[in-house]
This record gives structure tokens, sequence and C-alpha cells, in this order.
């Protein structure tokens, strides 16, 4: 049978890009549906902006700190508007670019909201297209909890259209989206409180990491409250919320910002027309290449929930473009030793396993750590600290495992992740002459173990 093409992709975020353009750069004839912007959540509601609203937090610190260098500054002033417009400016700016990678590509761009009709049929905007595969890249939603009044609590996708700065917000959760928001409303002179259910945040990340950005956080006055979940939210006849916590307490804030996890985006999607099967989560279930329990139908990206992570979705995108039109350079993706970071104030940035992770694989573990005052700070009375950990493998003498809580962690980290990606050991790490004076020479001279 002729289909009208042989890649079919519903979602334009960088997953599905990223397999559109390389698919149609292989001879592919591809077309891609788009219902909300181009660029998918990392661009327009996601990393993004959210590193610009971080980059423009960080500036309260770097006035406050200006004047042990001799500086002196007039009283600093922020304005909300200006921030958010110049962000909507870059991200109009990349909707074009996204925009002109997938004409430039030869893909035929369809916008509106596609519907499966058959595994081999896409109804949108009131046409059919037949395709030999369709790839389903519809990414995440954020998804707040139907607790009395949740309609006054907003998500990161209201966050970053908020008409002004809220004067006290209260963000509840307690993964990396909770953290990073917590630390942009906290830099920019909002009274924030980090609401969690648990008794620590950042649950999967190192415990040392963990403690530290706790302790970070607590010194620049962020209120931290663990153990603790909301019952309801009531608008007062100011417009300020009231928030009834479990507990019986009640908060007082101007915005409910909620950061407790993502689903999949499969609205209206129809899968029931189809043989795709959903896991407990509401995940799309996929093999390792990307297929569906229907073979013409494929998915890839945070719609199948597996390392949620922009470059980890542009890894699968390569990798199905490469086994359905460029096999001879097919190769699977590998998701071990991903590394990651998180834009809290403090940044975190982390690559392979955590303490815990080493010691309940079996491992026996060295454990090498670091707490200093960077250089930058010594002339002023900031007080903060930055973590620095390897997490070493006692027989193999291997790296297992690199942490770091401090300015520009990301930074530092994704080059230590391909030392760590080759396989380094600690030796390779002693062997390696640091570069001075930096932060990131202290991975190269932590000679005792911890308790050692």
């Amino acid at each position: 049978m002729a289909y009208d093409f042989d890649l079919y992709v519903i979602g334009a975020g960088s997953g599905g890009v990223r397999a559109a353009r390389f698919a149609a750069g292989f001879g592919a004839k591809v077309a891609v549906a788009e219902s909300r912007y181009l660029g998918g959540t990392c661009v327009n509601v996601g990393c993004v902006p959210k590193k610009l609203l971080v980059y423009g937090a960080h500036f309260a610190e770097d006035f406050e700190q200006a004047s042990g260098f001799g500086w002196s500054l007039d009283e600093a002033r922020f304005d909300w508007a200006t921030l958010i417009a110049n962000k909507d400016r870059e991200i109009n700016r990349l909707n074009g670019i996204y925009r002109n990678l997938l004409v430039n590509s030869g893909v035929t761009l369809h916008e509106g909201h596609a519907k499966i009709v058959d595994p081999h049929t896409v109804e949108i905007n009131g046409e059919r297209h037949t395709a030999e595969n369709i790839l389903i890249a519809t990414g995440g939603w954020p998804q707040i909890p139907e607790i009395p009044g949740h309609e006054h609590a907003i998500s990161s996708n209201q966050a970053f259209f908020l008409k002004e700065l809220p004067k006290r917000v209260l963000v509840v959760g307690g993964g990396y989206i909770a953290v990073e928001f917590a630390g942009i409303f906290h830099g920019l002179g909002a009274q924030t409180t980090l609401l969690y259910r648990g008794e620590l945040f950042l649950r999967g990340f190192d415990g040392s990491v963990r403690k530290h950005l706790q302790e970070e956080l607590t010194k620049r006055g962020m209120d931290l409250q663990f153990n603790a979940d909301i019952e309801r939210i009531d608008k007062q006849a100011d417009g300020s919320l009231k928030v009834t916590l479990k507990d019986g307490r009640q908060l007082e804030a101007d915005c409910v910002f909620y950061a407790t996890g993502r689903r999949p985006m499969l609205d209206n999607l129809g899968l029931e027309n189809t043989g795709v099967k959903l896991d407990k989560k509401g995940f799309v279930e996929v093999d390792d290449l990307y297929q569906t329990a229907e073979p013409s139908i494929l998915a890839l990206g945070d719609v199948i929930g597996r390392v949620q992570l922009t470059p980890v979705a542009l890894a699968e995108g390569m990798a199905v473009a490469r086994r359905l039109f460029k096999p001879e350079q097919y190769r699977p993706v590998d998701y071990k030793m991903i590394p990651t970071a998180v834009f809290s104030l403090p940044n975190i940035g982390t690559v392979g396993l955590t303490e815990e992770e080493a010691r309940e694989a079996g491992h026996e573990v060295q454990i090498f750590e670091s707490r200093f005052r960077p250089m930058k700070l010594t002339l002023t009375e900031c007080q903060e600290r930055t973590l620095m950990k390897l997490v070493v493998d006692a027989q193999t003498d291997k790296v297992l495992g690199c942490h770091m809580v401090g300015p520009e962690a990301g930074e530092i980290v994704q080059g230590l992740a391909i030392a760590l990606k080759a396989g380094a050991t600690k030796r390779h790490f002693d062997e390696t002459i640091g570069v001075h004076p930096t932060a990131a020479e202290e991975f190269v001279t932590l000679r005792t173990p911890v308790g050692a």
C-alpha cells in the first residue's frame, strides 16, 4: 500500500522534531502535527524559560556581593514585567527557529490537533493522512491534585505568564521543578515557602546533596516545611489565598504553585482506535525500539515515562529516525550515566550512582567529599558553601558517581560525565592536574575518603 507519508509525528517538541528532521534528511517523507507551540515543553514552558528566570533571580546575589569587590551600587530595583516580556521575545524567536528547522528539512508541518483514526491514519483539521509509521511524541502536562480549591492554584504552565510577581508564594512539591521555582520566586524577592509532604525534597538524589541544599536554602531565608500537605485552598475577599494544611495549620499566600508531577499528554489522541497499551501510570508502553503494541505506532520522550529529560528525548528521536530510515547508523540509546542538573540556587549537578544506589547495588564504596566556601565569596559576607562528592568502587577504583551543589554545577558535571562514561577511575582523577584557581579543581584533589 502506498502511504501519504513514511513517518507522521504527533508533537513538535524536542524528540518529535529531532526524529522528523533526521528522518527527512535520510530521505523519508515526513509530516509533523503540533496543536500548541513549536519546541514543546522545554522551549516554551520548561527548561529554557526557567533557566532565563533563574539567571534573573541570581542577580540579587551578585548585587549583594558586589560591595566586597569595591562596587557601590544604587538601590537595585526589579521589574517582573520586563523579565517576562524579554523572555517571551526570546521564546518567540526560538519558535521561529524550530519552524525553519522543520520546513528547511523538507518536513510538512500541520498545525492543529491530530487524532489517530487507525494504525496508519491520522486526522487533523478535518483531513486524513496515511503513514507507514506514526510516532507519538506529545510529551507531558503538569497535574494539580483535585483538592477543594485546586482551581485557585497554578502550575509551571501559568507561572511563566504571571502578570506580576506575587508577594507571598507557596510552592508545593519536592521534585526539581518545585525546588527550582522556589529559588526563582525567592531570589526575585517574593516571600517563599516550599511545602513537601515527605521527609526531605529531591527523593532519588544523593543524600548528601539533599541535605546540603536544605542547609543552603535555609541560610538564604527560605521557609522549608516538610511532612506537610494541603487539605484545601480558599480564596479570600481581598484576592489572597488561605491554605489549610492536613495538620490543621493555616497559611496565607498570594500564589499557590503546584509542582507535584506530570502526566502523559494523551488527551483525545485516539489511542482507543489502536492496539497501543498504557502502563500502570498511564504512560505509553514501548519496547527497546520504541515500538508500541501496535507495530506501526511508536512513542518516545516524556510520554513513555522513562527518563524525562530533553537531551534524552533528542537521543530517542535520533535512534528512531536511524533505525527506520538509516539502519546502518542505528545505535540504541544508553540510559546509563546520564548527567543532569537542577537549576536551584545554588545549582546541583550529578552523574552516575548516588551513594545509596551504589550500596544497594552491592558495591563496596569509598566516599570522597568536600564542602568549602568558594573563592569568589571570600571578600563578601556570604557564607554559602559548595559540596563536591565522588562515589568510588573500593575494589575496582572506578568512579561510580559524581555530585555537586554550587555555582555552575551543571557546567562542571557535564565535562565529568564524559570521564565517567569512559570508565574513569579515582586514579585518573588523582593524576589529572587541576585548573587553578577554580572550584572544579576540587574534584581532582580529593585525597582522603570520608571516615578513613
